[in-house]
């Protein structure tokens, strides 16, 4: 009896599994419709490594951003991170753009979680102080922020 119940559960669990798959909710990028002036080509190296992956239309989802429900939770903080600040999307308002450079040197950005999974987007002091001024350089470029 107890074995029976075990492999429906575990038959139901992988059902689910594979229906949730069907839910298509995941990142995808859309057009660049305006890049910032950037201040630097350093500036724009480091923020293409350590923020582009949430904070632009030229996200690089990894393998486990197309698998639910991880890839929900990837779609998730995409969004999140383009409401506050595109790159891509230059054009329109960005309401946090002026805080860019704060945020970085504040070690808030790219957050802990991202960094476990993309050791790549790790910045020295250095960089980080470097892509802190960048940023702040970059963003003074344009009234439209």
């Amino acid at each position: 009896m107890l074995k029976r119940i075990v492999i429906t559960t575990l038959a139901a669990v992988a059902a689910l599994f594979v229906l949730v798959q069907f839910v298509p909710y995941r990142a995808s990028n859309h057009p660049v419709t305006m890049e910032p002036a950037w201040d630097s080509a350093q500036t724009e190296q480091l923020a293409r490594r350590a923020c582009f992956d949430c904070h632009s239309n030229e996200v690089n989802v990894p393998w486990y951003g197309y698998v639910a429900p991880a890839a929900w939770a990837v779609r998730y903080h995409i969004d999140e991170a383009r409401l506050a600040m595109n790159f891509s999307e230059m054009d329109k308002t960005q309401e946090e753009a002026h805080e860019a450079g704060e945020v970085v040197m504040e070690r808030e950005m790219p957050p802990d979680y991202y960094l476990a999974l993309h050791p790549e987007a790790r910045l020295t002091d250095a960089e980080r102080k470097a892509l802190a001024g960048g940023l702040d350089a970059t963003m003074g470029h344009n009234e439209h922020w």
